[in-house]
């Protein structure tokens, strides 16, 4: 069985780890993650260090107001990718966590003000306003960020897998308190009126970001439902079940970084990848298309990009994009370890 190693060409590790002013985070990350330093090494913590000196970490900070939100105050949608639920989700996507206190305030303001009064997130803080993306990818920050073992936020990952299975949650319409609503209307996925494959990579994200021991049965449960969902479908295609006409968004198939609503093959390959199932021969496809797109130094291009849109330009689209071959290294390092 070949290891990560053996599947990526040339040697994008040690560009990775190069000092760069622009992008410090990736340094950290792959030391992190890549290498394996432990939390106590002093190069980790004086890598760790730099993120907030430098990049765009302290560009995203120094937009914040005091009280913890960046923008304007309320549930942080909007602005999309400069508002508050956007900036905090970067900063976790590249490493900030609550250590730093910015950090830990905007967090603490965003629990405030996305939790619905029945648990989950939520786009404007109501219990209607739930979309699996947007809980997803949020989930997964506030665990990156150092909230993993805060009730709420298990509560909130917990609610998001009763929504996949619809276990315990009543009908769109019932008076319930529980139940389901126009943006997630039933179980599996359902967004609207059809399964949503973006939005099950990010509960399946945000539900797999939870340490496996502290996964309840209903969380293990969720993740079944996704594995079924993507093992169903030929990744290289990505016609999922509710395609039977037209044809699949192209953005499956760019790979990019920060990680929002949006998803790829690449991060299908991310979370089967962390929840064990990476060498699954039904994903053999999907690795060949990725591995594809390297080039002969093992790096990837940057294919979708926000830039203009968020607080800094993250590289430059359509070139080599160091953020997006540690996405690509830390998946296939899970799936193919040493």
């Amino acid at each position: 069985m070949p290891t990560w190693r053996d599947l990526v060409r040339g040697d994008p590790v040690t560009w990775l780890l190069e000092p760069d002013d622009a992008n410090p985070a990736v340094r950290y990350l792959a030391l992190r993650d890549i290498i394996g330093l432990p939390e106590e090494s002093t190069e980790l913590a004086a890598a760790k260090s730099m993120i907030f000196s430098t990049g765009t970490i302290p560009k995203i900070l120094a937009a914040q107001n005091p009280k913890g939100y960046w923008v304007k105050p309320g549930g942080g949608y909007n602005p999309k990718y400069s508002g508050t639920v956007w900036s905090l989700t970067l900063l976790a996507q590249m490493g900030a966590d609550i250590s730093d206190p910015r950090v830990k305030t905007a967090a603490e303001y965003v629990l405030k003000n996305t939790i619905s009064p029945v648990g989950w997130f939520s786009y404007n803080g109501t219990p209607s306003g739930v979309i699996h993306c947007h809980a997803g990818y949020l989930g997964e920050a506030m665990v990156g960020l150092g909230f993993g073992d805060d009730p709420r936020v298990n509560i909130a990952i917990e609610m998001q897998a009763k929504l996949v299975t619809g276990e315990g949650v009543a009908e769109m319409g019932s008076q319930e308190p529980l139940r389901f609503y126009h943006y997630t209307s039933g179980p599996n996925f359902i967004c609207g009126k059809l399964p949503c494959a973006w939005g099950a990579v990010k509960a399946m994200k945000a539900i797999s970001s939870m340490p496996e021991l502290q996964r309840t049965p209903i969380m293990k449960s969720a993740l079944e439902y996704g594995k079924k969902l993507f093992f169903n479908a030929d990744l290289t295609v990505c016609k999922f079940s509710n395609l039977n006409k037209g044809k699949p968004s192209g953005n499956w198939f760019k790979f990019g970084f920060p990680n929002y609503y949006i998803g790829d093959v690449l991060e299908v390959l991310e979370v089967m990848s962390r929840i064990g199932e990476g060498q699954d021969p039904r994903l053999e496809k999907a690795w060949s298309l990725v591995l594809e797109k390297q080039d002969v130094k093992g790096r990837w291009p940057m294919e979708y990009s926000y830039n203009g849109k968020m607080w800094d330009d993250i590289e430059i689209k359509n070139e080599p994009s160091k953020w997006v071959t540690l996405r690509a290294l830390r998946a296939l390092k899970s799936a193919f370890p040493d």
